[in-house]
Parts: structure tokens; sequence; C-alpha cells
């Protein structure tokens, strides 16, 4: 009973955290479970079937509250679930010696790239209004959902950077629309892992639980997208997954690290995890102040008359 409650808080916080920043809901989950000694499919096929839900709530959520692009949903939500079913039938082929540490490579490497994206850069809010063509769409849509699931998340860490990064679509359609897209998604890869594990391995129990944490935060969630700072939460998240996943490959098979250099390991990421969300708050707090300047400007030159208007008068 303890597991399964603690299974739907992080369910809870997983959707709380990627439905703020579009991400990070399955490599959180996925990590967790991976952690406990969960078979890298099973895993990745649970924390999709949960998804289904998750991402369902979570879509109309964010389509409540004017957060979803609904072209940009068809574009990439379908050559993602392509994308996903492939990579679905691909990890429920390798052997569970191998495909545990396989998936916490990739899992490290989405931690990484999610702590460093936050951490330095933020969110980017240049070149709003172009239109996203399917010819960027399509592909990135079935890369993520690849590497979604085979990594039991990335279809956010890949997706919603590629279209911020793009700075055709405002940070909250950008959330909401990878959000919603991904039903699609988790869809695609639970219909592949049915086919290429079965459903014995899977622990419906932990489906469930999952799925009600997820439903629950998934309207808080879509709120407060507008009011939460991303790049704090970002660099929180990166931290957690980089940690939980260098502590499972060092203790793989294929490394197999002493005690003391886990320690090390450990205490140097923890350092420079700290550091990062340090340095997130204080370029957090210097982008307000800077806003709050400007705005301040902006009204004084408003009200301030100019030469011509003076000469006039």
């Amino acid at each position: 009973m303890r597991a399964l409650i603690l299974l739907g808080l992080v369910g809870l916080a997983a959707q709380l955290v990627d439905g703020s920043l579009g991400m990070a809901y399955g490599v959180t989950s996925t990590t967790l479970l991976l952690a406990i000694g969960t078979n890298a499919a099973a895993a990745s096929a649970t924390v999709h079937l949960a998804e289904i839900g998750t991402t369902l709530a979570s879509g109309i959520s964010h389509w409540r509250f004017g957060n979803v692009d609904w072209k940009v949903v068809a574009k990439i939500g379908l050559p993602g679930a392509v994308g996903a079913f492939a990579g679905a039938t691909f990890l429920s082929s390798l052997s569970t010696e191998v495909a545990a540490p396989v998936m916490s490579l990739i899992l490290l490497a989405l931690g990484v790239y999610i702590l460093i994206r936050f951490t330095a850069f933020g969110l980017p809010r240049g070149n709003l209004g172009k239109p996203l063509r399917r010819r960027f769409l399509a592909p990135l849509g079935l890369l993520a959902g690849f590497v979604d699931a085979t990594g039991g998340g990335g279809w956010g860490p890949v997706g919603t950077p590629a279209i911020l990064a793009s700075g055709r679509l405002a940070p909250r359609k950008v959330i909401g629309s990878i959000d919603a897209s991904e039903f699609l998604v988790a869809i695609a890869a639970s219909v592949g892992f049915f086919v290429g594990i079965g459903s014995e391995n899977i622990n419906f129990a932990w489906v469930a639980v999952l799925l009600l944490g997820g439903v629950i935060a998934a309207p808080i969630a879509a709120w407060l997208v507008r009011h939460i700072p991303p790049r704090i939460l970002g660099s929180a998240v990166g931290g957690v997954i980089v940690l939980t996943n260098v502590r499972t490959l060092l203790r793989s098979d294929w490394i197999d690290a002493s005690g003391g250099v886990q320690t090390v390991a450990y205490i140097v990421i923890a350092v420079i995890w700290a550091a990062a969300i340090a340095y997130s708050v204080r370029e957090y707090r210097r982008d307000k102040a800077n806003e709050s300047v400007e705005a301040v400007e902006s009204e004084l030159s408003r009200r301030t008359p100019t030469e011509e208007e003076t000469a006039s008068a």
C-alpha cells in the first residue's frame, strides 16, 4: 500500500511538472520505476498506459485554458505515434540486461539536456506568429516518439525545446500542444508494448495509481503554466533525473562502481545541481526585474509628451 501511495504522489508530481514544462512525466515516472527494479520494457509500458489517461486529461485542460494549437497537434502527433510504435517494439525485443542500462543512458541524456536547457537559456520567446511547417514537425514527431518509447519518456524533452527554439509559437501553446499530441503517442506506444511483451509483465495497479495522480494534477498544471517559473522547475527536475539515472548506471553490470566512486559522483552531481538551481533563481529574478524596469520606462515614455507635441501645445 505504501508503494502505491508513493507511486500516486509521483504521478501527481510528474504531471504537475509535465503540464507546466511540457515535458518530464514519462522521464520522471520511468526513472522511479527503474530505480525500484522494474523491467525496462514493463516500466515504459506502465508509464505509457497511464499516460493515455493523463495526456487526455492534460490535453482537455490545456484546451480549456486556450493553450492548444490543433494544427500543430495534427502535424506532430501522427508521426509521433508512428515513431512511438516503432520504439516500443524495438525496446520489447531487447533483453532485460541490455535494456535497463540503455534506457538509463537515454534518460540520463534527457536529464542533462533538461538541466542545461532550462538553467542556461530558460524559455525563448522571439519570432512569434510564423507558421510551423509539416516538414519540420513530422520528422521531429517521428524522432520524439521513438525516443519516448525506448526511453520511457522523451516526447516533451525532444519536442518542446525544438518548437520553443523556433520561436514561432507562444510558450504556453507549445506546452499545451505537446501535451495534447502526446495522447496519440501514448496510445501507439502502448499498442506496441502489448504486441512486443503482452500484458503479463505490467502491473495494472501501478498504472491505475500513476493515472489517478496525473489526472488530479492535470488541470492544476494547465492553470499553473501561466504562473510557475519554468526555468527553476526545469533545473530542479533535470537534476533529479540525472542523479537517479547515474545511480542506476553506476550500479549496473556495465560499470559496477565501488562505493567510494559512487559517493564522489553523487556529491559532484549534488553540487552542480544546487548551483544550477541557484543560478536559475538568480536569472529568473533578474529577468523579472528587467521586465519591471522596461514596463516602467514604457509607461513613462507613453505618458511623457514628445517635443513636437510640446511645441504644438
